[in-house]
């Protein structure tokens, strides 16, 4: 197969699509219109599909001969609750909602190779399974129940990918050790005994607890994790009283820990839960810890990743760079799907600083240079077509 001038072939039909997603983005579990427009992209081709699976996820299956392993590859598709800020002709259309992390564009990506793989089944050494998953962005994600469901049954190997706008377009970033960390977030509840802010002896007063609380939360990290070992340990709202003169009855404190290992993970949340418990018998006040397991994390397969790095570097089509990338603090719940089958996640650059495409993702102006995609779609598709070369 040329897959660049396949790749050419389809890719107006590739920009149709992703740019009809960013005009109607939907939130998390909410997203029906968007997997009925999938589920009409791809009635047509021949293949098994299932819908609602876990919710709002679409699994479809290309069959080509049972004695193939099967590789899954698969896209998300929910947007963020963002008001669009770009000037785009295709700007966001449902107000306050706004594809801003490029899931329109993983969509669109995954019904394209969907579409090369039929048309092109004879040459195929693997049978493909495609995920479309909803609800990444929100805990507690689509990715658990899908697999629940059964979106990998009978799936050997699993292959993604998360574009970047940080990252210059057409590049390849891969990681042997972990792309993406645990996710967990918290909140703290300090329930105290509100009065009159001139008489504090006659109150339980939560702010003051929670000063101190905040304080040597921040000691976690620091002091209690080796600096050979990654965590991140971030306050990210307080929130208690509405006047001047009344001590408040309690306080309200949210954050997150973002750890690479279990044992880091577990070990910082013990830290926490004793830092209330020490809070508690200071000042008095009744704490509530209310912690929030986010998704784990992401950990790629040695070998599937030496595999797609192998492919992504020669015979290059549209790809530029192959790259190792440094682990993200971010969190990503294709994590699930790796815990169960080896494979590999990797980034594709789609940022371009000399057009102003360089936005973070999850940003009102977030904007990707679209011509990126046609990297990621070459990579796929190799991993697809050269399937027979792996040693099982």
């Amino acid at each position: 197969m040329d897959i660049k001038k396949v790749i050419d072939e389809h890719f107006e039909d590739t920009l149709r699509m992703r740019r009809h997603l960013h005009m109607y983005p939907e939130l998390s579990f909410q997203e029906e219109n968007t997997k009925q427009y999938i589920y009409d992209e791809l009635k047509d081709l021949g293949l098994e599909i299932r819908r609602d699976v876990g919710g709002n996820g679409l699994v479809t299956r290309l069959q080509v001969n049972d004695d193939y392993p099967t590789i899954a590859f698969r896209a998300d598709f929910d947007a963020l609750p963002i008001k669009e800020e770009t000037d785009v002709p295709f700007k966001s259309k449902n107000p306050g909602v706004m594809h801003a992390c490029g899931h329109d564009a993983h969509t669109a990506m995954l019904i394209t190779l969907q579409k090369i793989l039929v048309e092109n089944k004879d040459k195929l050494p693997v049978n493909v399974v495609a995920i479309h998953q909803h609800a990444e962005e929100l805990l507690p994600g689509g990715a658990k129940s899908m697999i629940e469901d059964g979106a990998l049954d009978g799936v050997d190997y699993f292959f993604g990918t998360h574009i970047s706008s940080l990252a210059p377009v057409n590049q390849i970033g891969w990681n042997y050790s972990t792309m993406y960390a645990n996710a967990d977030s918290f909140t703290i509840t300090v329930n105290g005994h509100g009065g009159h802010g001139a008489e504090p002896e006659n109150a339980k007063d939560p702010i003051v607890a929670s000063a101190s609380l905040i304080s040597q939360i921040q000691t976690v990290v620091s002091r209690s994790i080796s600096p050979l070992e990654s965590a991140v340990v971030s306050l990210t709202a307080f929130n208690s009283g509405v006047a001047f003169n009344v001590i408040p009855n309690k306080a309200e404190i949210k954050g997150t820990v973002r750890t690479y290992e279990q044992d880091i993970r577990e070990l910082a949340f013990e830290r926490i839960k004793d830092i209330c418990e020490g809070i508690e018998k200071s000042f008095g006040v009744q704490i509530d810890l209310d912690i929030q397991w986010g998704y784990p994390s992401l950990k790629n397969d040695i070998e599937m990743t030496d595999y797609v790095v192998d492919l992504a570097s020669n015979d290059k089509s549209f790809v530029e760079n192959v790259v190792e990338i440094s682990p993200s603090m971010g969190g990503e719940d294709a994590a699930y799907y790796l815990q169960k089958v080896p494979g590999c996640y990797f980034s594709t650059g789609v940022g371009n600083v000399e057009e102003g495409i360089d936005i973070p993702h999850h940003n009102p102006l977030f904007n990707i240079d679209e011509s990126g995609m046609k990297s990621a779609l070459e990579v796929f598709l190799k991993i697809a077509l050269n399937f027979d070369q792996v040693k099982k």
